[in-house]
């Protein structure tokens, strides 16, 4: 057996979802609750009936990596070539690193607080990792010296989720800027920028950069998931430089020889018109309104969510969140997701989505409130 395997804890997101009960108030799996459009499925239908569902090229269908080129327009990235179709954000992010990075040269840098999966994909293809953590007295925000100084004469690649899973902060223009100029500045081989934007499509405030447009050494991995409640369909996208998509599609095509044909069809109808993403995003604006109303009258401490679907509560001190989560779900029927599993930053925290019923999200956070109230010191 790979040796690398046992030594890598399985999700501990799922592990508290699996717990979820009929009557439990569910906050914690960041899964949209709305249906997608009809429409799609019914259109992909009709290429079936007409086409099968043959394979299709490993980088993807061609019409389909087309429309996503054009649709972003980063510079460098404006053809087919700069895209490859894979199995979800997950594998865009996996083949990206594996791509990238040498393990018995290079080091991956993960801004933290941020999703497990970097630093498990990292651990299994036997990739060293340096973490740098955002401070939780600047509620998270991307702090651009904190990064550049993070970086390690090892330091090949550095990935960044904006908006940010789990803190819902963006990575400002400024900061973006900031960390470009001093990356462009520094001798010898480029360092990577990888920016995981699957939370793109529920963005709430206007200062937002996107890295791809700013730095040219820039890979970005994205999908349907969240844009367009297609979470189980597993279609996403990397974008990137066309020299490198060319070598990462060598990757994927021999992890999955191609994506899934009827999940591209779907894609197709979703792209042809790109207003289709912004489905949406109306809907997640009313509910972050509703979140933090709730949040605002529970006198819960939380930082302001700028974008994704999710708000991170502060536990009274010295609350170990994996305790709170526990007895949350055993207790108070809430799943919640502890903030240690988006890494040390984040221990005294939890995790909200706040893609319930309004109704039910304004309940989970009184029970939590409730929680917070019976422990030692309060919230």
């Amino acid at each position: 057996m790979n040796p690398r395997v046992p030594e890598i804890a399985p999700s501990l997101i799922r592990q508290l979802n699996a717990k979820k009960r009929p009557t439990s108030i569910d906050l914690g799996l960041g899964e949209p609750t709305l249906l997608p459009r009809m429409e799609y499925f019914e259109r992909a239908m009709e290429r079936v009936r007409t086409s099968g569902v043959k394979y299709t090229p490993n980088a993807g269908d061609p019409e389909l990596r087309e429309l996503i080129a054009r649709h972003y327009a980063y510079p460098g990235m404006e053809k087919p070539e700069s895209v490859c179709i894979t199995i979800g954000s997950q594998e865009a992010m996996y083949v990206t690193l594996k791509t990238l990075l040498d393990p018995s040269r290079d080091e991956l840098l993960v801004v933290e607080p941020a999703f497990p999966s970097y630093v498990k994909m990292a651990a299994l293809e036997g990739i060293d990792v340096r973490v740098v953590s955002m401070l939780p007295d600047d509620d998270f925000e991307f702090d651009a010296e904190r990064i550049i100084a993070a970086i390690g004469e090892r330091t090949r690649v550095i990935v960044i989720c904006s908006p940010c899973n789990p803190t819902a902060r963006v990575i400002s223009r400024d900061a973006a800027q900031a960390l470009v100029e001093a990356l462009s500045r520094r001798p010898g081989d480029p360092i990577w920028l990888i920016h995981d934007e699957i939370y793109r499509e529920q963005l709430f405030v206007d200062d937002a950069a996107d890295l791809a447009r700013l730095y040219p050494h820039t890979i970005v991995a994205n999908s349907l998931s969240k844009s367009n409640a297609l979470t189980g369909l597993r279609l996403g996208w990397i974008l990137g430089p066309g020299a490198f998509v060319g070598q990462a599609i060598k990757v994927h095509a021999w992890a999955v020889s191609c994506a899934d044909t009827f999940a591209q069809y779907i894609a197709l109808e979703v792209f042809r018109d790109p207003g289709n993403l912004q489905e949406h995003a109306p809907w997640y604006r009313e509910h972050r309104a509703l979140a933090r109303e709730a949040l605002e009258e529970s006198s819960l401490p939380f930082v302001d969510p700028e974008g994704a679907f999710y708000v991170c509560v502060r536990l009274p001190n010295g609350t170990r969140s994996l305790d709170a989560a526990h007895d949350l779900i055993g207790r108070f029927d809430v799943v919640a997701i502890p903030g240690i599993a988006f890494g040390e930053s984040l221990e005294g925290w939890l995790r909200l989505s706040f893609v319930a019923s309004a109704e039910r999200m304004r309940d989970g956070v009184a029970r939590i409130a409730e929680y917070c109230a019976k422990l030692p010191v309060s919230c």
